[in-house]
């Protein structure tokens, strides 16, 4: 197997390590974007349950949902790692788990540096690289990150 380099950001945000912990993990609906959804009806709400094994999922309008993956580890308010169970078809697949281990670290009082890797990428076999290039593109991660940076200086 060939490995597939990581994919790897960061952003400087104006919260605390706890505050920055709390809204990725618990207000993710606020500043994930609509757009990044795996859901047929437009998304409503985005869950991470706050446990090791807790889901990772997304919420439809119509009440359905798609599920993304499951926290590996739960670290609060320094360390997140999810498993990401989406195929190169950005479909649900019960037996892929790459990871995307997030890290808040405190910079000052009320600010702190996020640092994602989204890693094991090889692990989606002949996509691997296609998703990749897709997840470091600016629409990928770096939107994210920039969309969660707005919502956290908000």
């Amino acid at each position: 197997m060939i490995k597939i380099a990581p994919v790897r950001k960061q952003v400087t945000v104006a919260a605390s390590q706890e505050r920055a912990f709390a809204l990725f993990t618990n207000e993710m609906s606020r500043w994930w974007p609509a757009t990044h959804s795996t859901l047929k009806s437009p998304l409503k709400q985005y869950v991470v349950e706050p446990r090791v094994g807790g889901r990772w999922y997304a919420i439809a309008e119509d009440g359905s949902r798609g599920d993304t993956g499951y926290v590996i580890e739960w670290q609060p308010p320094a360390r997140l790692v999810l498993a990401w169970q989406l195929s190169g078809e950005w479909q649900f697949d019960p037996e892929l788990v790459t990871e995307v281990d997030v890290r808040f670290v405190a910079e000052s009082a009320g600010v702190t540096r996020v640092e994602l890797e989204h890693r094991n990428l090889e692990r989606m076999g002949d996509k691997a690289a296609q998703v990749r290039g897709m997840v470091d593109a600016p629409g990928g991660w770096t939107a994210i990150l920039e969309s969660f940076k707005e919502c956290a200086a908000a």
